[in-house]
Parts: C-alpha cells; structure tokens; sequence
C-alpha cells in the first residue's frame, strides 16, 4: 500500500512540474504580473491549461495556446532611460499568441533604444474574432476580452509611471497581425469593455502612439471594419505591410490609413512589395527589414524620442 501511495504520488509530483513547465515564463529577471485584482472579467471555463509549443515557419516560434489569465511582463530599458514605453499585442489569429516572433525580440529591440517594453499575454482563444478549425468557420465572440485585456494593460502602464520611471504621455502600444487589430481597438474605442475594478480603471486606456504591422481583422469585404470609428482624438500612427501578405490584405493597412487621413489624424504609411505575413523582425531579405529603423524615425519626428 505505502509502495503505491508512493509511485501515485510520485507519478502526480511528475505531472505537476510538466504542466507548470508547459506555461509560458518569460526570461530570467522577468516577472509576470496578472493584470486583474482578482476575479478576471468574463472569465470563461478552458477545458485545456496554457501551454507553449514549437511552431514551424519564419526559423521556428513559441506559440502558447489556451490563455485564461492574462498578465504582463515589464522589460526595463537598457542603457539611457528615454521616458517613453511601449506595450506590445502579438498576433496570433486571436487562437494563440507568437509570443517570441512577435513578443519578446520585439522588447529586445525596444528596451536597446532605451525604451520600457511591456509585453501582454491576452486571452485566447476567443479574445476577438478568429478562425475555428473545428467547424471551419469564423467565430465572433460577444465579449471581447483581448480588448478587456488590452485595455487594462495601458491603464495599469499608466499608473505605474511614477515606478517605472516614464513620462505619462509617452505611452504607446505596437501590434503585429491579430495584435495590429488590438493597437486599432484601443487606439478608438475609449469606453471601457469592461466594469471597472479599482482606481486603476479612472486612467485613460487611449495610448499616445500607435504602432500597427500587417494588421488584420480591420478589411471587412472592402470596407472598413464598422467598429472601429476614427477620430481626430486617435493618436498618431505607422503603419507597415507587405503587399504579398497572403494572410492579410493590405486594404487593412489602406482602409484605416484613409480612415486616419479623413479624421486628420497624422500618421506614417509604408507598403512594401515584398515580405509576407508574421516576418517579425526575422526577415533580412527584403527592404522591409529595415522597419525597426523607421519606426525610430518615426518616434522621433513625433517627439517620443
């Protein structure tokens, strides 16, 4: 009896540690912070526990699937700190994140410009609309909790800005792909999606700048998507996409550079003709590699850095 209460517990102590290895961590001297107080809003029931797979393309990526308790993961700046942060929405389809692709190399090359990067874990899937393989359909979920979380996200940045050392109205957001659609979202919807928690949720959701590659989700049949509605509050925003994407079109880019036009909001626009989709800061083929160079300019003609 007690050799079997012995190999049952060991074989459970065994499956324990795969399952917390299986949930992403972010490097060593990094912290994870759960986003919400306590109960998570809208939190829904996930059969599977988040876990990190290898997926293949563009040399390889971590994706994590099934996230239902989102955080953020602050990466301080190295060398001259500029003031300015930035929180990063990898993409995903909004069914699971790149969160190295487009999540930690993104806060590699933010924090070498001196730049706070911090770094979201939203909900998926579901979050936002995306593509069920199941039942080869799309799903448009009723609540959309990557844009709760999101939103929470810059509001938590924006109290923090007193420890983290920043300037309060340098807090912009980056999104690549599905994450592209989040810079969107919170770039024009100001009510919050969510009841407030505490007095984190009185600060403004709305980021300063906005940084959008190969975005999705915002070209619905030619036009643009009816939920996101431009204003000349919107902040100031670069857009980037490769004319051969072949996930996203690029009348994602075009449809809400106009939309940015008629509000007279400024913004940067680059198309290129090559590059494809999810190429990160991976893609060394092609002119569009060097992007990281003229969101910088960018940022400095816009006085963030």
């Amino acid at each position: 009896m007690r050799t079997c209460f012995l190999i049952s517990l060991v074989v459970f102590l065994i499956g324990f540690a795969s399952a917390q290895a299986a949930t992403w961590q972010p490097s060593p001297g990094h912290v994870q912070i759960d986003i919400w107080p306590g109960a998570i809003p809208n939190a829904v029931a996930t059969q599977q526990p988040e876990a990190v797979v290898a997926a293949t393309g563009h040399g390889g990526w971590a994706q994590i699937n099934d996230v239902s308790n989102p955080t953020m993961t602050v990466y301080s700046p190295k060398g001259v700190n500029t003031g300015a942060a930035v929180i990063v929405f990898p993409g995903g389809g909004f069914r699971v994140l790149a969160i190295d692709l487009e999540g930690t190399e993104i806060c590699d090359w933010l924090t070498s410009r001196g730049i706070t990067c911090v770094l979201l874990k939203y909900r998926v899937p579901g979050g936002n609309d995306y593509w069920d393989e199941k039942c080869r359909c799309r799903i448009f979920p009723k609540i959309p909790l990557a844009l709760q979380d999101a939103q929470r996200t810059i509001k938590l940045v924006r109290s923090k800005v007193t420890e983290l050392n920043l300037n309060p109205r340098k807090i912009g957001v980056i999104g690549f792909s599905a994450g592209g659609y989040l810079v969107a979202q919170t770039s024009n919807i100001v009510a919050s999606a969510y009841a407030p928690v505490d007095a984190v949720d009185k600060l403004s959701s709305r980021p300063d700048f906005a940084i959008a590659l190969y975005p999705g989700h915002l070209c619905r049949s030619g036009t643009l998507e009816p939920g996101i509605r431009v204003t000349k509050e919107t902040p100031p925003t670069f857009l980037l996409q490769a004319w051969d994407d072949p996930v996203d079109p690029i009348c994602n880019s075009t449809l809400y550079a106009r939309a940015l036009n008629q509000a007279g909001v400024p913004a940067e626009v680059h198309l290129f003709a090559k590059g494809g989709h999810a190429f990160g800061l991976r893609e060394k083929d092609h002119p569009l590699a060097a992007w990281p160079s003229l969101v910088e300019n960018w940022l400095k003609e816009i006085g963030v850095l």
